[in-house]
């Protein structure tokens, strides 16, 4: 009976859409959880043992429940403070099948649940992946050889994207997806997702004749009617301007996104771990107060 008031809770919680319009609702106190890694997984437990026979994993839509950190379903629509979802649960909401926990499942149980709630709303460094980080920077620069391209705290390539913020500018998925599959999805904040991948001018591998018949292997930085920007794969920037331009070849993208077959289970593993790792952690934004709190240990 427990877990059915749970899973009744938290189906009532709703979805957090990205793009509707931001709910200023009270602040509360912060989560001492969020960003605790381990905390994080005691909430993961504690959703999976009693929220997945209706909802699916990682709080997605299911065969009764909806998704919890979707948008588009659910009752509570828009933008809501991490306090207000945590006093629903605590207090359950008159009227409806969310029963009050505060009692049935303990405070720190509830603030967990939040932690979890927030690390899959939250950006890859909010809950970064278990592993050997010093390993996976090994990888980077060694067997993987991304840091031919990219760049991290200014060591590496310049032809593709400086990837030093990467983990504070998008979600896991977000950084796993280009590795691993050609075609991959950009989640955004609250879970939402672009559907349809618009088409990239930019970071496009292409090979440039120009008119004296000179060519220029290379990617795309940026490009308009009068001018184009090529990084050379010998990370040599070339400003060219378009009327000195007599052909532009597209080739093959660059970028390998099989690196789960490349590397091994561990290496691919740690990789992870120092990418999710690589950015500036920002405070705790709750409507409109900024606050650091101190997770426990």
């Amino acid at each position: 009976m427990k877990n059915v008031f749970l899973i009744g809770a938290l189906i009532m919680l709703g979805v957090l859409s990205a793009n509707a319009q931001r709910h200023e609702g009270p602040a509360g106190p912060p989560n001492p959880f969020v960003g605790n890694s381990e905390a994080v997984k005691e909430g993961t437990q504690i959703y999976n043992k009693n929220c997945t026979t209706c909802h699916g994993i990682n709080m997605g839509a299911g065969i009764i429940g909806p998704a919890i950190v979707q948008p588009g379903a659910g009752t509570f629509r828009g933008q809501r403070t991490e306090f207000e979802l945590m006093e629903k649960i605590r207090n359950g909401v008159p009227g409806t099948p969310m029963a009050a926990w505060k009692g049935k499942l303990s405070a720190n149980d509830i603030l967990k649940l939040g932690a979890y709630i927030h690390a899959l709303r939250g950006m890859a460094i909010d809950d970064p992946v278990p592993g050997d980080v010093a390993h996976g920077e090994q990888i980077f620069y060694g067997k993987g050889e991304c840091g031919s391209c990219h760049m991290i705290k200014g060591k590496g390539g310049l032809i593709g994207p400086d990837l030093s913020n990467i983990a504070a500018e998008r979600k896991t998925v977000n950084i796993e997806g280009p590795l691993t599959k050609s075609e991959h999805r950009i989640w955004l904040d609250g879970g939402d997702h672009i559907a349809t991948l618009p088409p990239m001018d930019t970071y496009d591998a292409v090979l440039i004749t120009l008119k004296n018949g000179d060519k220029i292997d290379g990617v795309l930085l940026n490009q308009d009617g009068f001018s184009m920007q090529v990084m050379g794969l010998n990370n040599q920037l070339h400003l060219l301007d378009r009327a000195d331009v007599a052909t532009v070849v597209e080739k093959p993208p660059l970028m390998p996104t099989d690196y789960d077959k490349r590397l091994t289970a561990t290496e691919f593993r740690d990789l992870m771990a120092f990418l999710t790792r690589q950015g500036r952690k920002e405070p705790v934004q709750q409507a409109g107060r900024t606050s650091r709190p101190s997770a426990p240990d």
